[in-house]
């Protein structure tokens, strides 16, 4: 599968107020590897950074001058995100900016989703992680990411870290992957021939604390039931297997 991991900066939040993309980001990986083509560009946005950008972004005014503009690279980008999955992080604001330049470039651009299919890392860490912070930087810390070199937020930079944390977040879903592989399963079962084991697996067995804990659960589960709960009967099938 192509993927393109991708990252914008902008003059402000607000696309439908006129703000504008002053800086695109995106790597692009293939078999979820990044296979070292990147698209990078800063864009003249016809307009002023607000302030609390130009502080995030550390862009200043000037220095977008003689940047092309959107109109400039839109060929090249919608060449270099057709067809892939396009990973973003709060992808519902990115692909809201886009939208907009695509407007502006011309109808026949359509929207982005014409080109790529979108897979947000935002939503998909707030399933993994509910009730934690998910911001890019929280991630990076939970999934062991160095971005110590991240002191201003950048399109390329950030798209490249995004790239790192996704792996790190879908490094499960990869194993379950291979597990239906013939091939990685004659692997798998070559490599475990070569293990010993060398001690018993430590089984930990419940306390009476515990023990009191869960026949209190399950009184309250056969009241909610009305009569013997679900899990009160497969306790006692289960009971009735190791006896037999």
């Amino acid at each position: 599968m192509r993927q393109v991991v991708l990252d914008t900066e902008t003059t402000g939040l607000e696309a439908h107020l006129g703000h504008r993309i002053i800086e695109i980001g995106a790597v692009e990986m293939v078999g979820r590897r990044p296979s070292g083509r990147t698209f990078h560009t800063y864009l003249n946005p016809e307009r002023a950074i607000d302030e609390g950008a130009r502080a995030v972004t550390g862009i200043e005014d000037a220095f977008l001058l003689d940047k092309p503009f959107f109109k400039d690279i839109v060929d090249d980008f919608i060449e270099f995100i057709s067809g892939a999955e396009l990973i973003i992080h709060n992808a519902s604001f990115d692909i809201g900016f886009l939208d907009a330049e695509l407007k502006r470039a011309g109808a026949s651009y359509g929207r982005v989703r014409d080109h790529a299919s979108v897979l947000d890392t935002l939503l998909m860490a707030r399933e993994r992680y509910p009730g934690q912070r998910n911001s890019l930087d929280a991630l990076c810390k939970r999934l062991g990411v160095d971005n110590t070199h991240r002191d201003l937020h950048g399109g390329l930079l950030d798209a490249q870290l995004l790239a790192d944390v996704y792996i790190a977040m879908t490094t499960g879903q990869v194993a379950l992957d291979l597990a239906f592989d013939p091939s990685a399963n004659q692997n798998n079962t070559a490599v475990l021939d070569d293990i010993a084991i060398t001690a018993r697996p430590r089984v930990l067995r419940a306390n009476a604390e515990e023990l009191a804990a869960h026949m209190a659960r399950l009184d309250a589960l056969d009241k909610a039931a009305g009569g013997t709960s679900m899990w009160r009967k497969l306790e006692a099938e289960a009971a009735d297997v190791v006896q037999a």
